[in-house]
């Protein structure tokens, strides 16, 4: 049983203000032809396929087209995210058919989905969990609906973790059958991103990963499928269950910049190897699959000569942050930059002037025009100058005579 593990699509995201869309369409066409190639048994996405609850038309139209064609050879299980809308990525989930299961009821994440391998047999079962909104869930996942759960990621996924070891629990005969779970969380020890949403909205934040431990006489889960943190990284020790990040497929802020992006391959089928996993997690075998990369990421920080050399001009083609360090702002900057590097997408003007501490100079005891002067040598790196100066006391003096108009 060969399984993929993915999240954080994010379709329709945009990169500062860049489309993306190409970025898309290449991450959608690449897993198509991986799971075909390899042979996958199925795909899974651990939350925020769409980038927000309202998808762009053309995301939908992608997305539909990616999952027939996946649907050719593959299954594929997918759970909404703190990015989706439960109901809309829901609609007419209880209607489909030829292998696609979209779960976005925390209600039934107990109900194991079952995958099958190449002979038509049962090679996994999934536990589905989708993004769990504390302030939603507290007591649609209490025993009693009149005694509230903790207003905390925690409780939640311990609540709908409870259920599913309770299932298998009262399921032993298939112990022998791999069991996963997927998850949309911000687990403890998680290595975080610029571009993902903060989820203390809704209670505590984090969900500890001691969580996912089954309690005492049970079979522990075989792989925890998590989503939510974009860059790909594993979470606590090698124990039982085995917790993955496969973090997103494509790059959203410049803190990825140095991420390898990467998918999960599962073989429950494999004999252990000493480079692919340690067998003291009941996986036969890991594999992180690099990603297909669309457009590399860089900071440059130089002046703005150095930066219009030839010195840089390997970066024509990545996406970019650039930090210009004259003293003077560099007239038309941005543009001219950009004949350089047309996909530069952020630029900041850094000068070593000195920093005023508010504590030992505050503005209210400035007056107008000290404030003016402070800024424009703060953010020009140099004083005015006479003339300069002179204009500005004088704009001033206008303005103020103006006003008792």
């Amino acid at each position: 049983m060969r399984i993929l593990h993915t999240s954080d699509w994010h379709l329709g995201r945009t990169f500062h203000g860049a489309d993306l869309t190409p970025a898309f369409e290449q991450w959608c066409d690449y897993v198509v032809d991986y799971t075909k190639s390899e042979k996958i048994d199925a795909l899974l996405v651990s939350g925020d396929i769409y980038d927000r609850g309202i998808p762009p038309v053309a995301m939908v139209d992608l997305l539909s087209d990616t999952l027939a064609r996946l649907l050719d050879h593959t299954q594929v299980v997918i759970t909404s995210g703190n990015h989706d809308s439960p109901r809309r990525l829901g609609f007419a989930s209880a209607l489909l058919c030829r292998g696609l299961t979209i779960c976005t009821d925390p209600q039934l994440s107990a109900r194991p989905v079952a995958l099958h391998d190449s002979a038509g047999e049962i090679g996994a079962f999934v536990y589905a969990i989708p993004y769990l909104d504390p302030d939603v869930e507290r007591r649609r996942l209490s025993d009693d609906p009149q005694q509230l759960l903790p207003r905390s990621h925690e409780a939640v996924m311990k609540a709908a973790l409870t259920r599913i070891y309770s299932h298998i629990a009262q399921h032993p005969d298939s112990a022998k059958i791999p069991r996963l779970a997927m998850a949309h969380a911000f687990v403890t020890g998680g290595e975080p991103s610029d571009s993902e949403q903060d989820l203390h909205i809704g209670g505590v934040n984090s969900v500890p990963s001691a969580v996912f431990a089954p309690p005492a006489q049970v079979q522990p889960l075989d792989y925890i499928a998590l989503g939510h943190l974009h860059g790909p990284q594993k979470i606590g020790s090698d124990t039982r269950p085995l917790i993955r990040y496969s973090g997103s497929p494509i790059a959203f802020s410049f803190s990825e910049q140095h991420h390898h992006k990467s998918s999960v391959l599962l073989d429950f089928s494999a004999t252990p190897s000493p480079t692919q996993a340690d067998s003291a997690t009941g996986v036969p075998g890991v594999e992180l699959v690099p990603n297909p990369v669309f457009r590399k990421l860089a900071t440059l920080t130089d002046s703005f000569e150095n930066l219009t050399s030839v010195r840089y001009s390997s970066y024509a083609d990545h996406f970019l942050r650039i930090f210009v360090t004259d003293d003077e702002r560099p007239q038309n900057l941005i543009a001219r930059l950009r004949k350089h590097f047309p996909h530069l997408v952020e630029v900041r003007h850094e000068t070593t002037a000195v920093e005023v501490d508010s504590r030992q100079d505050r503005v209210a005891q400035k007056s107008p025009i000290g404030v003016i002067t402070e800024f424009f040598e703060s953010s020009g790196g140099r004083k005015l100058t006479p003339p300069e100066l002179a204009y500005v006391q004088k704009t001033w003096e206008e303005q103020g005579k103006g006003e008792d108009k």
